[in-house]
């Protein structure tokens, strides 16, 4: 098989104001995505998908992880995330095999310097539909403050035989941030900490 990309999207967003009060300092989030044939659709149920995650994972995961570094620098990358939208002739499962594989995520979680796994969503959806990427701080997972999600929409994607999968990241959290964290959650209800 051969991987073909038919489009790659990037999006920016930077947030200024928030609840109606300026930012102490902008909070900037960058998602990179691409629409690729899905290799599995329209071939009845495929039994091993481990050839084709070996041979696509590595390469997307490199060319997009050069691609949002190049908007965002790692060592600015305080949160990020993952998630996959398969077309309707596809299974879930097929965009989850292309993002759940440290042949993927290990690239861009290294280049961010995280140690936290990418928090994700896969699903399936009609061109247009509205993507979520969720995204966590990259090396605490507990840090409430950066428990963020990036929205986006590609107008002709994914296509019934395609499958988009996307990586963000944010320079910060939440502005304005103010709920604690899951650590002060556990000392409180006296929990001990993993």
């Amino acid at each position: 098989m051969t991987l073909t990309i038919r489009k790659i999207f990037t999006t920016i967003e930077e947030v200024l104001v928030e609840g109606s009060k300026p930012a102490d300092r902008p909070v900037t989030a960058v998602a990179v995505a691409a629409v690729l044939t899905n290799p599995w659709a329209g071939r009845g149920f495929t039994e091993d998908l481990q050839p084709i995650i070996n041979e696509y994972a590595p390469v997307l995961g490199k060319m997009m992880t050069d691609r949002l570094t190049s908007h965002m620098k790692p060592e600015c990358i305080e949160a990020y995330g993952k998630c996959a939208a398969v077309g309707l002739d596809g299974e879930i499962e097929h965009g989850s095999a292309l993002i759940h594989t440290l042949r993927f995520g290990n690239l861009f979680r290294e280049a961010a310097g995280g140690t936290a796994y990418l928090s994700f969503t896969n699903t399936r959806n009609a061109a247009g539909g509205l993507l979520s990427l969720p995204m966590t701080h990259k090396t605490t997972t507990g840090t409430r403050s950066h428990f963020l999600t990036l929205n986006f929409q590609i107008a002709d994607s994914p296509r019934a035989d395609e499958i988009l999968i996307a990586i963000g990241a944010a320079d910060g959290g939440r502005p304005h941030a103010r709920i604690g964290d899951r650590f002060q959650d556990m000392e409180e209800m006296g929990i001990s900490r993993p």
